[in-house]
């Protein structure tokens, strides 16, 4: 009976190392369709979040590939794309966001690991003002706290860099409903309204603002994924959260959240690949 079940767990353990290893080296495609009458043409949207510096094939080629298969109108990133470590190299995550800039728009909406090289410059010299200079040259407007229209199709991309205190472990700190709209300004009521908000945590807050659409990362998936329960842990070390990646609604707003392209401290992914996903937001008429 005892050599029975220590055979069961050492299978099991087996099967965790080797989800452990081959989902934190490839990734998923997921493709989301979203209509609203707002928008005046169809749009298709690459959504990046997560990459943490991580190199898909030689200088990320395996991902822009897929990317370049999918051929999308514009990129979004919701953050994360490097990490924030002391000495670090992002060159990784700049490479990738310059090989993209050659070939698409891309709109950039910053996660809390770029917040906080620049909210502690002592502790990351140089990192911040590094990054953002690359992604400046490559063509590249971080938007923080700030909205670009496009025309074309009658949506208005912003990007909502929040407090550091919305990032805290263990608990969710509330936010004022006049935080958001001081911080982000009121959204045009005939725009369409796409959000790039690196935490889900607040998409109450979002839908309450006037975001038609989040987009939103953060969260990794859950780290490890289980059948029929999904995330377990997320970076805020609360266990199962709620928001662990997929398609939410909050009375008009809609929230796709990525589950990521790879993650950090642990770097490890079980039963949970990285995702690459498609938005395809069609007018609804």
């Amino acid at each position: 009976m005892a050599e029975g079940i220590t055979a069961i767990i050492c299978v099991i353990i087996l099967i965790v190392l080797l989800s452990a290893f081959f989902d934190s080296n490839r990734f998923v495609t997921r493709t989301y369709e979203i209509r609203s009458k707002k928008l005046t043409k169809p749009c298709r949207f690459v959504l990046l979040a997560d990459l943490h510096n991580k190199s898909f094939g030689r200088e990320n080629d395996r991902l822009l590939s897929a990317i370049e298969e999918i051929s999308p109108d514009a990129i979004l990133t919701a953050g994360d794309m490097l990490t924030a470590v002391r000495g670090a190299d992002f060159t990784k995550a700049l490479s990738l966001m310059e090989k993209l800039a050659s070939k698409y728009p891309v709109y950039y909406g910053m996660g809390n690991h770029e917040y906080r090289l620049g909210l502690y410059p002592e502790h990351y010299p140089g990192m911040y003002e590094g990054y953002l200079e690359g992604l400046k040259k490559a063509g590249i407007e971080p938007l923080i706290n700030e909205t670009v229209y496009l025309p074309a199709w009658n949506i208005a991309v912003c990007g909502a860099q929040i407090d550091r205190d919305y990032y805290r472990h263990f608990r969710r700190l509330p936010m004022e409903p006049s935080y958001l709209p001081k911080l982000l300004g009121t959204p045009e009521a005939g725009c369409f309204q796409l959000l790039i908000a690196h935490n889900p945590v607040y998409f109450d807050a979002y839908a309450d603002w006037g975001a038609d659409l989040v987009v939103a990362g953060h969260v990794h998936g859950g780290i490890m994924r289980l059948p029929f329960i999904g995330g377990v842990l997320s970076p805020m070390l609360t266990l199962f959260p709620a928001y662990d990646g997929g398609i939410f609604h909050e009375k008009e707003s809609t929230m796709i959240l990525s589950r990521g392209l790879s993650s950090h401290t642990p770097p490890i992914r079980i039963f949970n690949p990285g995702e690459l996903i498609i938005i395809d937001l069609k007018p609804d008429k």
